[in-house]
C-alpha cells in the first residue's frame, strides 16, 4: 500500500498491517533488503523481516513515543520497533521500571512484551543507510505517523519525540492531525515541552523532547539513564497515566 493512501484507513491494526507492504522510497526499500541478505555475523542464522516497521503498543495509548526509524540489524531484523538494539535495551528497561511495560527486555515481536498506555512509533518505517532517512522519504513516509495520530486522538494525552529529528517530523505530522502549533514554532531540547490546542476544542497536547536512545547519546553521558528516567515520568503523568518513581527501578504502576 502507498503511504497516500493512509488517509483511507480505519483503525490502528489496519495501519499497522498495510504499513508493513509499504515500497514508496526505493533506497529505502533496497537498504533494508540488503541488509536481511548481508546480515551481521552474530546474526546469521535470523530471517530478517526486512520490511518498514508498525507501531507498537495498546490502540488507546495516552502517551506516544517518536524515534527516528529502525535500524538495519534492530527493528530490520526482528520486526518490531526499537527492538534487538542497544536503544532499545534502554528504553523498554525504562519504561519497566516506570510499571509501562510488562518486562524489561524485548527480544522479537511475539515474545509477549506488552506496553501499558504507551505507543511507541517512528515518522520513517524503513531502515535507511547510516541512520539518516532524506527530507524526501521523511516527507513522502508521513501519511502514516498522520494517521495514526488521527487514530488516537481519542486517547492520547502526550507524546515524546526521541531526538532533533522526531521532533521535526512530529510538527508538521501532528499539524496535519488536528493539533495547533504554537508560534513561533517550539525548538527542540531535551526537556523541552510545548502544550498544542486541538483544533476542534477537544483536550490539548503535551509535546516533550527527549534526547535519543542512541549509544551515541549514552555512551557519552549526553543521555542518562535517570535523565530519561525522570522525561519519561514527567510525560506519562502529563498523559495521565500512573507511573513508577521517577527515581526507582521498581514499579508501582500499570
Amino acid at each position: 500500500m502507498h503511504p497516500a493512501q493512509a488517509p483511507l484507513l480505519p483503525d490502528l491494526a489496519t495501519l499497522d498491517r498495510e504499513v508493513t507492504g509499504c515500497r514508496a522510497c526505493p533506497r529505502l526499500v533496497a537498504w533494508r533488503e540488503e541488509a536481511a541478505r548481508v546480515k551481521r555475523r552474530a546474526y546469521l542464522d535470523w530471517d530478517y523481516w526486512a520490511r518498514p516497521i508498525p507501531g507498537f503498543g495498546p490502540p488507546d495509548a495516552a502517551l506516544l513515543l517518536v524515534g527516528l526509524a529502525p535500524a538495519a540489524h534492530g527493528g530490520n531484523r526482528t520486526g518490531r520497533i526499537f527492538t534487538g538494539d542497544p536503544s532499545g535495551d534502554l528504553l523498554y528497561a525504562t519504561l519497566h521500571g516506570l510499571g509501562l511495560a510488562n518486562r524489561p527486555t524485548s527480544v522479537v515481536q511475539g515474545d509477549g512484551l506488552e506496553l501499558y498506555g504507551v505507543r511507541i512509533t517512528d515518522p520513517v518505517r524503513c531502515a535507511p543507510p547510516d541512520n539518516r532517512p532524506t527530507t524526501a522519504e521523511r516527507d513522502t513516509c508521513r501519511p502514516w505517523i498522520t494517521r495514526e495520530l488521527e487514530l488516537l486522538r481519542p486517547t492520547v494525552r502526550a507524546v515524546v519525540a526521541l531526538g532533533g529529528f522526531a521532533w521535526q517530523a512530529a510538527l508538521p505530522a501532528l499539524a496535519a492531525a488536528g493539533w495547533e502549533l504554537p508560534r513561533p514554532r517550539p525548538a527542540f531540547g531535551h526537556g523541552a515541552r510545548a502544550t498544542l490546542r486541538a483544533a476542534d476544542g477537544g483536550p490539548p497536547l503535551e509535546l516533550f523532547g527527549c534526547y535519543h536512545v542512541s549509544p551515541r547519546n549514552t555512551y557519552t553521558g549526553r543521555l542518562t539513564t535517570p535523565m530519561l528516567r525522570e522525561l519519561l515520568h514527567t510525560a506519562a503523568t502529563a498523559a495521565g497515566l500512573r507511573p513508577g518513581p521517577a527515581n526507582s527501578g521498581g514499579s508501582t504502576a500499570g
